[in-house]
């Protein structure tokens, strides 16, 4: 009586039957069929060696399922990465043209405004002759119209004048050319006005000449002087 032979352990395995191998890529020649120039031998060991090559454990279908979910999804995050990178040069090349058009319309601002300045520098000095002349009464007729249209030029510039007997006297905005004093009044002040001053908006682009009066100061006391002498005291003679 023969020995039972041992029984072998089941295996699950699964059998591929595609033509095309996912791994490698190679056409599989199916077991049934023999290619020529084999014999009997080569076909059982072809045959060993297919289904050996068809014997594909579980994992590693799980593997290559793992590595074809890898190369899926590598491309979107080369894209999120890619459109990252290109909202951040679009952001920071708007933020480069808006301090651009900032620097432009402060520069454009600028070159405007000092050529206003220059401009009416040059209208001061008549300006002066204008005034001494209405200060004589000879702003009259034709000489009047010339000279409100200068003064229209300065008022279209935003220029405006300052000074008036009275001010009190700003060493930011006065020239004190004279001094003196008076009790009539309890700081400094423009009491005379010998040029008027301009400014344009908070620049001033000529101080004004006056006359400044400063307060009295209180009178001194009186310092004591010598004792005289004692009237018993007699002369000395």
């Amino acid at each position: 009586m023969s020995e039972p032979r041992d029984e072998e352990t089941p295996r699950v395995v699964i059998r591929d039957k595609r033509r095309i191998d996912p791994i490698s890529g190679a056409v599989r020649v199916p077991a049934g069929e023999q290619p020529a120039g084999t014999t009997a031998a080569d076909s059982s060991t072809g045959r060993e060696e297919q289904m050996s090559e068809y014997e594909t454990p579980v994992v590693d279908e799980a593997v290559v399922s793992e590595e074809r979910a890898a190369r899926t999804a590598a491309p979107g995050g080369d894209l999120q990465t890619q459109l990252a990178e290109r909202t951040e040069d679009l952001q920071r090349v708007s933020a480069e043209y808006a301090n651009y058009r900032r620097r432009v319309d402060r520069d454009r601002s600028l070159v405007v405004d000092q050529a206003a300045e220059r401009f009416a520098l040059q209208l001061f000095p008549i300006v002066d002759d204008i005034e001494r002349a209405r200060d004589h009464g000879d702003l009259t007729g034709a000489f009047k119209v010339v000279a409100d249209r200068v003064l229209g030029l300065l008022d279209g510039l935003g220029v405006e004048s300052f000074g008036v007997a009275g001010d009190a006297f700003d060493p930011a905005l006065h020239e004190a050319v004279i001094h003196d004093t008076s009790s009539e009044v309890d700081v400094p002040t423009a009491t005379t006005v010998l040029r008027q001053g301009f400014r344009r908006g908070d620049r001033v682009l000529r101080t004004a000449m006056v006359a400044v009066t400063d307060p009295e100061s209180a009178p001194a006391a009186p310092e004591p002087g010598p004792e005289s002498a004692p009237d018993d005291q007699p002369a000395a003679g």
